[in-house]
Formats: structure tokens, C-alpha cells, sequence
């Protein structure tokens, strides 16, 4: 038995509070991190209004996790104490499914979720099975890492599923946490890059990011004058969208990937697609092995989240500057000394 110290809600919306809790013996399969850094993602304030009905309470949020291996059960392969590594949004699978042995962890029907139905990365400790645990370059900045195994995979995926080639047009809607990542990913990976954005605010970040250009999302004429040139889309918002209009702007044979979280169905008219051949698709995170991929991209092109730290001490003021949407692009939380 360990003692965990956390931060946690007891309620719905609630502020984090300190919070102990008892970590049991270590499985056989599983190490303990100590957390150094943990992103805050928009899905933590998902999970903490239980806005997709799932959450359980008391709730430590945090997926986002970079940190050092403390701890390793007898049973771990490929790790040991005092390794550096990484930790996103799955803390395990079952390893035996059809999935699984595909190699796609992350959508096992059992996957284990870091802050569903246990207690996440606002802590000073954090366990999961060591498939999940991504081994960190020693030359990569664990203070902006943090977002990558979560947001950062969340975008890079799409650009393999889609199979995207630097010769392609791309566009990304939505230029937030998610969204930036995107740019700087398609921006290295060659492509031209169109950005979507409703805010004129952030033109010129969204510019230095590597977009080509940037089209006003809320103005009909700017994106009637793309039509038909772009041959991906990926879609980061959470809200509805004028589907129709952004399938116009595919080219023919174009795909329209969305990784947003909307709620409401997505009425996409079916002569849209079928006089195009256009796709439309969607993808959650990524595998463990394509997570260890994005990492060794991003350290060869030197790619990393725009980024703002917080100490957790101060994560209600951290949370909150997200829900206001003033976050520049990702909010990272250090943890306490």
C-alpha cells in the first residue's frame, strides 16, 4: 500500500480539491510514474462536467502524463526504474484480442481509460500497464511533451488513416489545442495547409505555425472560393458545422476526417460524397506503436505544442482559463515539488 496525493472533484463541475488515495500492491504487468508534467485536455473538462455520462466521482482528471518510472511489476517488458516516459488517454488493453494482436491497443473493446473508472495524472503518481507507458528520447522537453500522447496523437493518426501525402492540399478546422498540433504535423509533413478559424485574432500565430493560408470559417464567400481543392479535411471542433459546405471544399476522391467530439448526429447529405467520391471518417487516439512513431517525428523536426504552464497547486485557475478559451494552445500542469 502507497499513498497518492491528488487533486479531485467531487461532483459534477466541482472545483479540485486535495485529494489521498491508496494505490494496492503492484500488478505483474504494471509501472508506477512518477508524474513531473501533465497536460490539461479539453477532455479532462469533458469528463469532470460528465458531459459523455460516464464519469465517476471522486474524479482525478490528467492524461496527458510525462514523468520517470519508479516502479515496475515482475512481469514488465522493455522498461525499468528510472526510465523516462510518456502516458496518454489508455492505461492498458487486454492483449489477446484481434485488435490488440494487429497492434491496435487503442481500440480493444476492454482498453483501459486513464480517467474513466480510475484515478488520472493530477497526481503525483499514476499506474498503468507497461505497453502503455511510451518511452521518452532522452533529448525531448518532458515540460511540452505532455500533450502529444493525447491531442498530438489524436491528430497525427488521421494523417496515416487518410493516407496523406506531402503532395496533398489539407485543411484543418479549428485551430485549438488540437488544431495547432495538426498544422505543425501536415506542415512537416509537407503538405500545403489551409487553416479554419472563426477567430482573425490569431491569424498571424496560426500563420507562423506553418498554415499557408487561413479562411475565415464563419464567412460562406472564403469558403466558396476553395471549392474542390483541398484532399483532407480534419475536423478538431466539438460543435456542428455546415457539413455540406465543407465537403464542397474536398477535392474529388477527398476525405473529410473528424476528431472532434460532437454530440449531435452529423447530417451529411449523401449526394455530397457520392458524385465525388468523397469520404468521411473518424479515428479516437492512436496505437502505442504509432505513438512511439509521432514521438520520433516530432523530435527529428523539432515539434512541440504551443504550450503554457501552470503548477498543479493552481489547476482551478488552469481549468478555468481553458473553459474561457484563453488558452495558448495547451495548458500544461507541473507537479509538486
Amino acid at each position: 500500500m502507497s499513498t497518492v496525493k491528488a487533486y479531485a472533484a467531487h461532483s459534477a463541475g466541482g472545483a479540485l480539491e486535495p485529494f489521498e488515495y491508496q494505490f494496492e500492491k503492484l500488478k505483474n504487468e504494471e509501472v508506477e510514474i512518477k508524474v513531473h508534467y501533465c497536460g490539461l485536455c479539453h477532455s479532462d473538462l469533458s469528463m469532470l462536467n460528465n458531459e459523455w455520462g460516464m464519469t465517476t466521482y471522486p474524479f482525478v482528471p490528467g492524461h496527458e502524463v510525462t514523468g520517470e518510472i519508479t516502479a515496475v511489476g515482475t512481469d514488465v517488458k522493455n522498461l525499468k526504474e528510472g526510465d523516462l516516459v510518456g502516458l496518454g488517454w489508455i492505461s492498458g488493453a487486454c492483449m489477446h484480442c484481434n485488435q490488440c494482436m494487429n497492434g491496435d491497443h487503442h481500440l480493444c473493446n476492454t482498453a483501459e481509460s486513464t480517467i474513466v473508472n480510475r484515478h488520472g495524472g493530477f497526481a503525483d503518481k499514476v499506474r498503468c500497464h507497461w505497453s502503455a507507458a511510451i518511452p521518452l528520447p532522452k533529448n525531448i522537453d518532458m515540460s511540452k511533451a505532455g500533450p502529444l500522447f493525447c491531442g498530438g496523437i489524436t491528430v497525427f493518426n488521421p494523417i496515416l488513416l487518410a493516407d496523406v501525402k506531402p503532395t496533398d492540399k489539407v485543411g484543418v478546422i479549428g485551430i485549438g489545442g488540437l488544431g495547432h498540433m495538426a498544422i505543425k504535423f501536415l506542415h512537416h509533413w509537407g503538405c500545403d495547409v489551409t487553416a479554419f478559424s472563426s477567430n482573425p485574432a490569431k491569424k498571424d500565430e496560426i500563420l507562423e505555425m506553418g498554415a499557408h493560408r487561413v479562411i475565415n470559417s464563419r464567412d460562406p464567400k472564403e469558403l466558396e472560393s476553395i471549392a474542390g481543392s483541398l484532399n483532407f479535411i480534419l475536423n478538431t471542433t466539438n460543435v456542428t458545422l455546415d457539413w455540406n459546405a465543407y465537403l464542397g471544399v474536398l477535392a474529388p476522391k477527398g476525405t473529410f476526417h473528424n476528431v472532434g467530439a460532437v454530440l449531435e448526429p452529423m447530417a451529411i447529405p449523401a449526394f455530397s460524397l457520392i458524385m465525388g467520391e468523397k469520404s468521411v471518417g473518424g479515428s479516437p487516439i492512436g496505437s502505442p506503436a504509432l505513438s512511439r512513431t509521432m514521438i520520433e517525428f516530432c523530435v527529428r523536426h523539432n515539434i512541440y505544442p504551443t504550450t503554457e504552464e501552470f503548477p498543479m497547486s493552481r489547476i482551478n485557475d488552469a481549468l478555468k482559463h481553458l473553459e474561457d478559451g484563453k488558452a495558448r494552445y495547451r495548458i500544461v500542469l507541473k507537479a509538486n515539488s
